[in-house]
Formats: C-alpha cells, sequence, structure tokens
C-alpha cells in the first residue's frame, strides 16, 4: 500500500506526501488543537517492517517524521523538528531555536478514540 497524504495547517493547504517504498500496515488521523488555538491533522502510520511514522504540516509542508528513542511517550523526527507526544498531548520543538527553548507548538491535544 503506498503513501499519500495531504494535510492542511488551518486554512493554508500543505503539498501532497508521497513516499512508495513504505508498506503501511495501519493508518490513523487526528485532529490537533494547540494552546494557541491552532488546528491541524497529523496522520500516524505504522510499517509492515515495525517502523512508525507521523506525517504532519510544519510551514506549509507536509513534513514525514519517524519515531526514534524517547523517555516517556513517543518522539518523532524530521530534520530540525520534534514532534513528541504522551498520550493525546504533543508539543513540536525546534532544534535551532537551543536545547531550553520553548516549543513552537505547544500544549497540544486530540480525542483519542
Amino acid at each position: 500500500m503506498a503513501l499519500a497524504a495531504c494535510l492542511t495547517a488551518g486554512a493554508a493547504a500543505a503539498a501532497p506526501l508521497a513516499v512508495s517504498e513504505i508498506q503501511t500496515q495501519t493508518r490513523h488521523t487526528f485532529s490537533y488543537t494547540c494552546a494557541d488555538g491552532k488546528t491541524f491533522k497529523v496522520t500516524y502510520l505504522n510499517a509492515k517492517n515495525g517502523q512508525s511514522f507521523a506525517i504532519l504540516p510544519v510551514a506549509g509542508q507536509s513534513l514525514l517524521f519517524v519515531s526514534t528513542i524517547a523517555a516517556s511517550g513517543v518522539r518523532y523526527q524530521a530534520d530540525r523538528y520534534t514532534w513528541w507526544t504522551k498520550g493525546p498531548r504533543a508539543d513540536l520543538y525546534d532544534a535551532t531555536a537551543g536545547e531550553n527553548a520553548a516549543p513552537v507548538l505547544a500544549g497540544c491535544a486530540t480525542i483519542m478514540r
């Protein structure tokens, strides 16, 4: 099954993202609302080989994040960005802002079903 996703951030549409080499086993999309009122959708993918991914819009583009080791929750990395989820809550960090910088998007939450 080929991966193809198009996510939107508010009113701005992100460009489609297609990665045909990822063999998807499960796919779930959740709507998030952050503390600043921003809303967007994140698609989580579990591949047949055991890898996990998240696709979310950052600066008007859909980025593919890959899960990495985390002390708690699930941490996803894409270039300089980290999407860190803990249950229904998540924050987006930018590594170029510095190690102790506040999240770019903070207090994001979804209703898990």
